[in-house]
């Protein structure tokens, strides 16, 4: 069954290749500014298809409380935890953590050049320090795919390439 369209799939792959050619540019200046124009680019395209997208991808299907988050991380334990077609809980609120860091890093590289920040140290040491949370939610992101892939007995990376995942009665 197709649960992530074309967009959502290139949305993330194209955030991977930007993501990682920011981390390898620093030292290219014009270059990594470009990049962040287009992480940009691609957060502000995938809001809009948060809205307005097919089912899966719109943030309703997959966006939840506290609660259920919480429900679901104590659920892994059990070895067995409730099966999602689209994100799970914790995918979920990954991907809004993802979104949120990766914008304010735009945010703070933008201001890093602008009149007003330029060679503020705050601002510098801001985005040095969220490009490490970057780092860390990426590490607990891959972790929890590698997880989610081996309770669920489905591959969470062939499912974001193809945009198929097995159609499961449960």
């Amino acid at each position: 069954m197709v649960v992530w369209d074309r967009f959502v799939r290139l949305f993330h792959w194209g955030l991977v290749a930007l993501v990682a050619i920011a981390f390898l540019s620093r030292d290219f200046k014009a270059f990594h500014i470009a990049v962040g124009y287009g992480v940009l680019a691609l957060i502000v395209a995938r809001l809009v298809w948060g809205l307005f997208g097919t089912t899966h991808a719109r943030f309703t299907d997959f966006v939840v409380g506290p609660r259920a988050i919480a429900a679901y991380l104590r659920s892994l334990r059990s070895g067995a935890p409730a099966h999602h077609v689209g994100h799970n809980p914790a995918g979920g609120a990954m991907v809004l953590a993802l979104l949120a860091v990766l914008l304010a890093i735009v945010g703070s590289g933008w201001m890093s050049e602008t009149d007003r920040f330029f060679g503020v140290e705050w601002v510098s040491v801001m985005h040095s320090l969220l490009t490490s949370l970057l780092l860390g939610l990426i590490g607990l992101h891959l972790l929890g795919v590698l997880v989610a892939s081996i309770l669920h007995r489905e591959n969470l990376v062939r499912a974001m390439i193809t945009g198929r995942k097995p159609n499961r009665p449960d």
